[in-house]
């Protein structure tokens, strides 16, 4: 190897040494962003309560035992269904139905039909058409305690 290449070889390694060496400096001198959030965050967990939901205490008729705010829950989505009947039929006889086919149902004509809400009993009622379209007309209410009685 030649004096001069020596010479440029050594030029481009002091370079890099300074260069490095420079960068060391610098991210030595910088804040580590990350360790810096992880901080605030563990901070402010460990300052900061969760304040949790108020929750009404129900007395043995199902009623809240004080006023409680139920605006949160007046949107959730719940499914009503009406129930005219059921049946339990064997998978032979359930391929066997077919166009036409008549199932027979647990309930007698002109007894009313369950209403159930998220598949609980809450009313009885008798379909009504209304401007070409079906509806139940409520005709019996399951009191809230029994209702409650049922979930447990």
């Amino acid at each position: 190897m030649s004096e001069d290449t020596q010479t440029q070889d050594q030029a481009l390694a002091d370079e890099w040494a300074a260069a490095l060496e420079q960068q060391g400096d610098a991210a030595e001198t910088e804040e580590d962003p990350w360790a810096a959030a992880l901080e605030e965050q563990a901070s402010s967990e460990s300052t900061q309560q969760a304040n949790p939901a108020p929750v009404a205490k129900l007395d043995d008729e199902g009623k809240p035992k004080s006023d409680v705010d139920l605006d949160m829950v007046m949107d959730i989505p719940v499914t009503i269904s009406m129930e005219i009947g059921r049946t339990r039929i064997s998978i032979r006889n359930l391929l066997q139905l077919s166009q036409g086919s008549v199932v027979e149902l647990d309930r007698l004509a002109g007894e009313p039909m369950d209403v159930l809400v998220n598949d609980t009993l809450i009313a009885h009622g008798e379909v009504v058409v209304v401007n070409d379209k079906f509806g139940i007309r409520l005709t019996d209410i399951i009191s809230t305690s029994e209702r409650i009685k049922k979930l447990r």
